[in-house]
């Protein structure tokens, strides 16, 4: 309880000047960093041959988010390919096949890090360096922008002159390339050497050598030595856990003490995991000049956490292993069952999807809360996805309570119409087509399906795998053998359509908006920055993810936790 607390109060008190920091480098004003960090930016930007001071329209800015994918997708696809044959090798990684390095490059490229391979035996430093790091660091930076992007359509677009000085164009959501690059070079790199220093003096190993080898302790193993995997370890975990990445250097992930050494690294990392995200609740505010509207979506956002967090500790109190240290196969056994609860719960709350513990090993009613929290995917959520969707049902919201109270449905001074609100449905209704028909379709086929349990937990193993990639979360129920070109391919698809819909059309809706005469509030105004807004708000998320999913829910974990009690 005490990291717990801990843990939220320094997320909050961090994250309010850190919140005002990014809305002042979202904004492009002038800083009093802009000589030393315009050194790093003005090469890159000609490099890019790009104007960071030129506007787009909304499908200018989609069209350079997934330009800029696909040349990084494709030149990393290309490293996971070839590591055999390139430097940096020193443990003799060998390529990877086919469809492992697609599965491997759309994971990392979407944000999500979910891993079907043990990194270190099966990637190479330059591979990890490149491939791995060079996507943690951009994809969150991509996500931030686009929701910049969306937050100035939805308040009427940009301010600019154009070249005769006619004023304000409303279909300029901002520079892509500016809103990607400034944050990266000015927030994220920053605070990941900070945190790389930080690891590294609690023991993260940060070298470039492959690592000793040793006698191992036991006899009975019949090896002669053991080679300690390392390498720039620091560095990685730092990235992977600021920019709500996930993916560890090693298979187990943070679980692994290389990884995650001592009490004060596992406190650093799960305050990494939630900084960002929480920081962006704050920016909201002082973003677009509304500053109620931070009071909203923090209010929400730590409402639906605590209960979440909440649940988690209380189901894994219930458990067996709160009793007996030899139930714990699978928790953090170092630091005991609650903080493996407590990181379940954060690094689901966001898109993390790191791990210090293994979720197959957590009690069924806690791994219910892991999924929920990852069919919400608001609940502080990825940087900048989380309030994409956030703002997608604050949009439902809005119309829903239009509905109910015989008003008009309008943000911001601007009416939701039939538009606005087909695109929002297909968004709702894509979720569950993905994630149940590719469940329906692996159940039944068990041979496909690879679960290491055929009972009510197998269903739950199925069903965590593809949520986790649709939420572009990244963590695993594990006990799959999703090594295989049915486990690749289906969640390679499921990755991308939880990904790029979820955040371009989004930003379709806000220049929709953006075209229309905003209408200033009056009587009849709905207003949003309320307690009341807050809970209805809350209702439509629950309702709209756990109630439409309850099937599945019953079948899988809930039914595994009458099972259990039943013996």
């Amino acid at each position: 309880m005490t990291e717990f607390i801990l843990v939220f109060a320094l997320a909050i008190v961090l994250g309010w000047p850190l919140g005002r920091y990014l809305a002042a480098v979202m904004r492009g004003a002038p800083m009093r960093g802009d000589r030393p960090f315009g050194t790093i930016e003005r090469p890159i930007y000609r490099l890019l041959g790009v104007d960071p001071a030129q506007g787009m329209g909304w499908k200018a800015y989609a069209g350079a988010f997934l330009a800029s994918n696909l040349v990084v997708g494709v030149l990393t696809l290309i490293v996971f390919m070839t590591q055999a044959w390139l430097p940096l090798n020193p443990n003799g990684a060998p390529n990877l096949r086919w469809d492992l390095a697609l599965h491997t490059m759309v994971s990392f490229l979407t944000n999500t890090n979910q891993q079907h391979y043990s990194g270190q035996a099966q990637l190479s430093h330059l591979a990890q360096m490149t491939g791995i790091v060079g996507l943690q660091m951009a994809t969150p930076m991509m996500g931030l922008a686009l929701l910049a992007a969306t937050l100035r359509g939805l308040f009427g677009g940009r301010e600019t002159a154009d070249a005769a000085g006619r004023g304000r164009d409303p279909a300029d959501l901002g520079n892509y390339w500016a809103d990607v690059i400034r944050p990266a070079v000015r927030v994220l790199l920053p605070l990941c050497l900070l945190w790389s220093l930080a690891l590294t003096w609690q023991g993260v190993p940060s070298t470039l050598h492959g690592g000793p080898a040793v006698v191992p302790v036991d006899a009975s193993a019949q090896m002669a030595e053991q080679k300690i995997p390392v390498g720039p370890v620091a560095p990685m975990v730092a990235v992977k856990q600021l920019g709500s990445n996930g993916g560890g250097w090693y298979g187990p992930n943070s679980a692994v003490p290389l990884e995650n050494p001592t009490p004060l690294s596992n406190l650093l990392e799960m305050l990494a995991i939630v900084l960002i995200p929480v920081a962006i609740t704050f920016m909201v505010g002082a973003f677009t000049g509304r500053r109620a509207l931070t009071a909203l979506v923090f209010g929400t956002m730590l409402t639906m956490s605590l209960a979440s967090t909440g649940a988690a500790l209380w189901s894994e109190s219930l458990s067996g292993t709160s009793g007996d240290v030899a139930l714990m196969e699978g928790k953090e056994v170092r630091f005991g069952a609650a903080p493996s609860a407590l990181w379940a719960a954060v690094t689901t709350q966001t898109s993390n999807g790191s791990v210090d513990a293994m979720h197959d090993s957590l009690a069924p009613l806690t791994g219910l809360v892991t999924i929920g929290n990852m069919l919400v995917n608001a609940i502080w959520g990825g940087i900048g996805c989380g309030l994409q969707q956030f703002l997608v049902y604050l949009l439902l919201g809005v119309f829903l309570a239009g509905l109910m109270t015989g008003r008009t449905p309008e943000l911001f001074g601007r009416k939701i119409e039939a538009h606005e609100v087909k695109l929002l449905a297909a968004l709702v209704l894509l979720q569950p087509l993905v994630l149940l028909g590719f469940t329906a379709i692996t159940l039944a086929l068990p041979s496909i399906a690879g679960t290491s349990n055929p009972s009510f937990h197998g269903i739950s193993q199925v069903f965590y795998e593809y949520t986790s990639a649709f939420a572009n979360n990244g963590s695993g129920f594990e006990g799959l053998g999703d090594a295989t070109y049915w486990w690749n391919l289906s969640t390679t698809l499921a990755l991308l359509l939880g990904r790029y819909p979820a955040l371009i059309v989004p930003l379709a809706i806000a220049a929709s908006l953006a075209r229309k005469r905003a209408a200033p509030d009056g009587p009849g105004t709905l207003r949003i920055e309320t307690p009341t807004f807050a809970l209805t708000l809350i209702a439509v998320v629950l309702i709209l993810t756990l109630l439409q999913f309850m099937p599945v829910l019953v079948l899988g974990p809930i039914a595994d936790h009458l099972a259990l009690r039943a013996l």
